[in-house]
């Protein structure tokens, strides 16, 4: 039998050695567990590092490299510097980049997670110490980190050790990429994705991420009980905070109330504003920005295996805005939400304090969904917030700002990585995993989606009752030996996929010399450089469309915007568009650059005004 392809004989042998290694697996769950390597604490951030020394060994036995500088001959630990954090400069721990296999007739994936944890203690409620896994009689592995996210990270590991213990080629070529900050804001990761997209990550076809149970900043990404599942969308988040201050001190109320704008007072009515009790955003325009559901997309709730109960379960009671399982789940996942989150410097204690707060500091967030623009969304909600501010006529300082915002993630669940992700779950699980959007936020999603223009996949690991962030943290048994052969078919199915891959890679390639090209060219003043979409030349049922009406569909995607023009009293005149906005461009006019001989490696530079539409899909 041949040993350069995996076959499906090759791949039981695979699922047989994984079985009888589920000791060993364990074991090492164990090791990497008992590191409390909580990236949010001061005294436990020597921990992560910790934490990234194990891995690094590991990653090293496996003759993981880092693939631009072949000298290194290892894993690359690209070291952060420090941050700032309760006044002190500690340092941030490294982001472990590691490649393994560059064989370019293979695809290339890119594999996502990280290694630091969530704060826990056996105070907080834990029925075990909570950095001793301890494997329970039901078959859960309980420990912090279990399932958030070292079973799944290390989970890659072992499956590339047991294509290797068998002597077989790798399907696919692999690069790590394994952070220590996710947990505390996953600072750095951006930069460096941005830095390295054209040198590091410039070969990835298509990227897998394995942070599947986190809950707070991002929702479950899971089962959803009864099927496992794949996601294609999570909804973005904009946080906003309302700060309204009067008297320069807390007040004794039975002294001043009555006899002054109060703060909360003022606070509660423009909390009422924002939202209705059934939970319908009441700021004008907001909603006017949601696209439109379409019939093929409604149809995919028709399918997914979910019930009321499986709601009122996690909710812990029948507490529901609506009765039934579809018009839940689109709200949960498709359409926005207004949520109020708490209030700074308000009495929250136990007792009865009778202080009438000097200051007061309202949290709220919105959930964001296609086609919801930041900019514009922040700017409806503060000249809301104001005007209806203006109509309390209180005397008391009041602002509205947005702290952070982040985008929305959808991708094409059609994409070969997504039949990819299907089948090896299918072939792991008997099932056909269920197509699912969620309701959090995966910011670094759609930063790899953006920056390297590639698919991107959410494959898990976990269950949704897996409790990821909260007490008695774990992963089954059972779900973490079956993670480790999900992510094995993985690449096997990966490189068994039916896609034209030549065409594929030669678009690729396109796409990374117009962006190379790009990054050299910088329009001055009020011009734009834009890349031309190559029209449709036939509909989706086969029709082909006359060259005339091609040319009516001119479209292009703006790659690089000058500063802007100056006005007569030497004011820079605001531009129109941003880098990556879609435009409809004139059938004439524009300065032809052109990076090669193919009709898609067109770029043009325009004046800002002779763009004629932005489009919003």
């Amino acid at each position: 039998m041949s040993k350069n392809k995996t076959s499906d004989a090759q791949l039981d042998k695979i699922f047989s050695h994984i079985e009888n290694n589920e000791k060993l697996y364990i074991e090492r769950l164990a090791e990497i567990v008992g590191i409390p390597g909580i990236s949010a604490s001061i005294e436990h951030r020597k921990y992560v590092f910790q934490t990234a020394d194990l891995l690094e060994k590991w990653m090293k036995k496996l003759s993981i490299k880092y693939g631009r500088i072949v000298i290194y001959k290892r894993v690359k630990r690209v070291e952060q510097g420090t941050h700032e954090m309760e006044g002190q400069e500690v340092p941030l721990p490294p982001i472990l980049l590691g490649t393994l296999g560059n064989n370019k007739n293979k695809k290339t994936v890119l594999v996502y997670g990280h290694y630091d944890v969530q704060p826990a203690e056996k105070s907080d409620g834990w029925d075990t110490e909570p950095f001793d896994l301890t494997e329970m009689e039901d078959g859960r592995l309980v420990g912090r980190g279990a399932t958030d996210d070292k079973g799944p990270v290390i989970g890659w590991l072992w499956a590339v050790e047991a294509y290797q213990k068998l002597g077989f080629e790798l399907p696919v070529n692999i690069k790590f990429c394994f952070e220590g900050m996710e947990e505390y804001g996953s600072e750095g990761l951006d930069d460096l994705i941005k830095k390295e997209a054209n040198e590091y990550f410039k070969d990835v076809d298509c990227v897998c991420i394995s942070d599947n149970c986190n809950i707070f900043i991002k929702l479950k990404i899971d089962w959803l009980g009864k099927k496992p599942c794949l996601t294609y969308g999570l909804r973005g988040i904009s946080y906003f905070q309302i700060t309204i201050s009067g008297p320069q001190k807390d007040l004794h109320s039975g002294v001043f109330g009555g006899t002054v704008h109060e703060p909360m007072i003022d606070l509660s009515h423009l909390f009422s504003k924002l939202v209705s009790s059934q939970g319908k955003i009441l700021i004008p325009g907001v909603l006017d920005q949601v696209a439109k559901l379409s019939k093929e997309e409604e149809n995919l709730y028709d399918s997914v295996d979910y019930s009321m109960e499986d709601h009122y379960k996690s909710v812990g009671t029948k507490n529901s805005l609506y009765d039934d399982e579809k018009n839940t789940l689109l709200h949960r996942w498709r359409y926005p939400s207004l949520s109020i989150h708490g209030i700074e410097g308000a009495f929250y204690g136990s007792g009865a304090k009778t202080v009438i707060p000097a200051c007061v500091k309202g949290k709220f967030s919105i959930r964001t969904v296609p086609n919801m623009d930041l900019e514009n969304l922040e700017q409806l909600v503060i000249d809301y917030v104001n005007q209806e501010a203006k109509k309390l006529h209180s005397k008391n300082k009041i602002k509205c700002e947005c702290l952070h915002a982040g985008k929305y993630w959808l991708t094409d669940p059609n994409h070969w990585n997504f039949v990819a992700g299907s089948k090896a779950t299918e072939r792991v699980w008997g099932v056909k995993p269920d197509l699912t959007r969620e309701g959090g936020s995966i910011p670094v999603t759609l930063t790899f989606q953006e920056q390297l223009d590639k698919n991107v996949l959410l494959l898990p690991m976990g269950a949704s009752d897996d409790g990821a962030h909260s007490i008695n943290e774990k992963i089954d048994k059972k779900n973490y030996i079956n993670g480790i052969k999900l992510l094995s078919a993985y690449m096997f199915e990966l490189a068994s996929s039916k896609i034209p891959w030549k065409v594929y890679k030669r678009q690729s390639n396109l796409r990374n010399s117009i962006a190379s090209a790009a990054k050299k060219i910088l329009p001055l003043l009020d011009r734009v450089l834009v890349q031309r979409v190559k029209p449709v030349e036939k509909t989706a049922s086969g029709i082909y469309i006359p060259e005339k009406a091609q040319s009516s569909l001119n479209r292009g995607v703006v790659l690089a915007v000058g500063p802007g023009a100056v006005d007569r009293e030497g004011n820079r005149i605001p531009m129109n568009v941003k880098v990556g906005d879609k435009v409809i461009l004139p059938n004439f006019s524009g300065t032809l650059i052109k990076e090669g001989k193919e009709t898609e490696d067109e770029c043009f530079i325009y004046r800002d005004s002779e763009l004629l539409a932005k489009i919003n899909e």
